[in-house]
């Protein structure tokens, strides 16, 4: 199993009023992330496919820690976490790696249900089988939601 690695930069307009990263522009870095790994890695390693369209059904997100702005960029991996006949579910963490000083630093974790589109015909359509074996070598089962929720406890109310 793979992971796609995607350095993001941090921009100052990236922060609100608190000083810190604002949720939604978390968003735009999945975006940043799901793309590249998607519609730019795809060609080089398998498939064009994805290059003629989808659409989000679900965002998930889980946030852990603020982060700040910085000169580095943050790393966000994004892995497969279910790959179905119409759609796809991608799992990140956005996060600074360990080091010899410092301990891995999870800032967001999160998932995305993508569907794959038919944009002439506007409606979504099936996982080509050359769009499965690509996305078969990201492929990791989840241990649990991204909430730390065991899987089947969707649905409650967490307190």
């Amino acid at each position: 199993m793979a992971r796609h690695h995607y350095r993001c930069p941090l921009r100052w307009a990236d922060m609100d009023a608190f000083g810190h990263v604002n949720n939604v522009v978390f968003l735009r870095y999945l975006e940043e992330a799901r793309i590249d790994f998607m519609f730019r890695l795809a060609p080089g390693e398998g498939s064009e496919s994805f290059t003629g369209g989808s659409v989000v059904a679900r965002h998930e997100i889980d946030y852990k820690l603020p982060l700040v702005h910085r000169h580095e960029p943050v790393l966000i991996e994004s892995w497969v976490t279910r790959i179905g006949a119409a759609s796809l579910t991608i799992r990140y963490e956005v996060k600074d790696e360990a080091t010899e000083d410092a301990p891995e630093t999870v800032y967001v974790r999160a998932e995305t249900v993508v569907v794959p589109y038919n944009l002439a015909e506007g409606r979504p359509r099936r996982i080509t089988d050359e769009e499965r074996v690509f996305l078969q070598e990201y492929l990791e089962e989840p241990a649990s939601r991204v909430a730390g929720r065991p899987k089947g406890a969707e649905g409650r109310l967490a307190a």
